[in-house]
């Protein structure tokens, strides 16, 4: 079994969820939305009612670590939007013209 490794996160990632989480007052849409566990995100709400989301324990991160973990949120958002837009028939395949003709004789 290959385990997967662990995702880390920037500090304003984390201060934006929370306050994302503020304003709609859903844990697991925001967490869906950023593509988070939902106990993930109920951890950093804790934490920022402690005072703590931003205690000792938290490691610096990268520019480039923080820009990979917005794209891969963003790469979550929009292949959900793909599979809400072929549910809802928008992407499905319509028929051709020539494949109605047989429907309508000239």
């Amino acid at each position: 079994m290959m385990k997967i490794p662990k995702q880390e996160y920037t500090t304003e990632f984390r201060e934006l969820a929370v306050k994302r989480h503020k304003e709609v007052g859903s844990i697991s849409g925001v967490a869906k939305e950023l593509g988070l566990v939902e106990q993930t995100l109920r951890n950093w709400v804790k934490a920022a009612e402690a005072g703590k989301l931003n205690g000792p324990g938290t490691k610096p991160i990268t520019p480039e670590q923080m820009e990979l973990s917005r794209l891969r949120a963003e790469n979550i958002r929009l292949k959900r939007e793909c599979e809400i837009l072929k549910s809802d028939g928008v992407l499905r395949e319509r028929n051709s013209v020539k494949s109605r003709e047989h429907l309508y004789p000239a």
